[in-house]
């Protein structure tokens, strides 16, 4: 099930119809009460969210979502006609998967949307990766430090099994964009050092394995 929060009713109507005629079950709401109501009997698989919402607008709804136990695992795509930088940045730094922009194709629309699902789905759901002390469950979405369990956002963990998975490696910053983030925002990089900054300080010492090399982006050493 894909939740839709649109409070316009075509476009609503038109994501639903486009999401179930290309194989998905979906369910459109007007706002971010309804969104929350909804979520108390049924979680979704993924959540389509506009910004511009009566009531709380979409970035006060995703932080309510991420900031909540039971629902900080959902995928969200923000679906919205603001399409600056700053939006862009500020959606994707508050926990979004993705950001589309109106108007924009259906062909597009449905594609960025398997896309996340593929990223966020529950494939390798046994694997386990190991860099030095740090050991990552991929399936259970759990990361130790030696025997400490460490408490990271899902971006966090996304990027940090990206450098696990790639140790030794000197990754771009679009690079580490188009995989964590599913594109790149016309070579604003801004959120990946936002992230590798915060996926250092919880690492702690062993955050020093995150190296910067100067003008190109990223590596991870043991």
């Amino acid at each position: 099930m894909i939740y839709c929060v649109e409070d316009e009713k075509n476009i609503r109507e038109l994501l639903v119809y486009t999401l179930e005629a290309t194989g998905f079950s979906a369910k459109g709401l007007e706002d971010g009460s309804g969104l929350f109501k909804a979520l108390e009997k049924e979680e979704p698989e993924l959540i389509l969210l506009d910004i511009m919402l009566p009531g709380d607008d979409g970035y006060a709804v995703l932080q309510k979502l991420k900031s909540d136990p039971r629902t900080k695992n959902i995928p969200v795509i923000l679906v919205t006609a603001r399409e600056s930088e700053f939006d862009k940045v500020r959606g994707l730094d508050g926990g979004a998967d993705d950001y589309i922009t109106k108007p924009f194709g259906m062909m597009e629309f449905v594609a960025r949307v398997k896309a996340v699902l593929r990223r966020c789905g529950k494939s390798g759901e046994e694997r386990e990766l190991t860099c030095g002390e740090l050991r990552i469950s991929v399936g259970r979405h759990e990361v130790f430090l030696e025997e400490q369990k460490l408490e990271l956002t899902r971006k966090e963990f996304e990027l940090l099994q990206y450098f696990v998975e790639n140790k030794g490696m000197v990754m771009s910053r679009n690079q580490i964009l188009g995989y964590v983030w599913g594109y790149d925002f016309d070579g604003e990089t801004r959120t990946v050092d936002v992230h590798v900054r915060s996926l250092r300080q919880k690492l702690g010492d062993a955050g020093d394995m995150l190296e910067t090399v100067r003008g190109v982006g990223y590596r991870l050493r043991e």
